[in-house]
Parts: C-alpha cells; sequence; structure tokens
C-alpha cells in the first residue's frame, strides 16, 4: 500500500505562484509514474501533468504547457507540481496519482490518489 499526501496549496492572486508537494509514504521502494489532476467547482476532474518513474519524459495539459513544471526528487519519494502565472480557471482542488501506465504522451492514472489540496486564485 501506498499513500499519497498533497501540500502547498492555499490563496493567491492572478499572476501569482505556488508550489505543491506530494509525497508518497508506505511502499515506496518502487518508483511509479505520478500524475497530477485538478477537479475545478461543479466540474470533472481533469489531468494536468505527468512525470515518468525516472523523472525523464513529463507532459503538460495543453492549458498550463507554458505555465506549470512537474518534478520529481526520488530520494524524497515526492513529486511537486510549479505553478506560475496563475489564472482564475486555476481554481480547483489538486489531486495526485500513481499511474497505471504511461506510454508515449497518454498517461492513464490509477487507483492511488491523495486527499487533494486546494488552490483558489483570487483577482
Amino acid at each position: 500500500q501506498v499513500q499519497l499526501e498533497e501540500s502547498g496549496g492555499g490563496l493567491v492572486q492572478a499572476g501569482g505562484y505556488l508550489r505543491l508537494s506530494c509525497t508518497a509514504s508506505g511502499r515506496t521502494s518502487d518508483l511509479y509514474n505520478m500524475g497530477w489532476f485538478r477537479q475545478p467547482p461543479g466540474q470533472a476532474r481533469e489531468f494536468v501533468a505527468a512525470i515518468s518513474a525516472s523523472g525523464r519524459n513529463t507532459d503538460l495539459a495543453h492549458s498550463v504547457k507554458d505555465r506549470f513544471t512537474i518534478s520529481r526528487d526520488n530520494d524524497k519519494n515526492t513529486v511537486y507540481l510549479q505553478m506560475d502565472s496563475l489564472r482564475l480557471d486555476d481554481t480547483a482542488v489538486y489531486y495526485c496519482n500513481i499511474g497505471r501506465e504511461y506510454v508515449g504522451a497518454h498517461y492513464y492514472a490509477g487507483d492511488y490518489w491523495g486527499q487533494g489540496t486546494l488552490v483558489t486564485v483570487s483577482s
């Protein structure tokens, strides 16, 4: 079993930045492909970013491609989402996930999710 815990959310003004962290605990001897998703108020959960187990491959949703960066520190069992130039429509609960499969640019979410961290962008 692996547990995921997100942190770093909060209230930020449009144009500002935040860095989210997702730390894995439990069975962390294996490396996993990891992803970030978000769920805006009243909307479905959507893909934001993915990173391979080694960290060599990453993908970002089109809406965040030039503003967000995903990275990881395997020594700390932590994946990061650096969010710059935040916009009002980035407001959402952000979740990290262990991927079931990550092939090419396609990330398939697995069953392990964190509890989420709320990001609120204000004008």
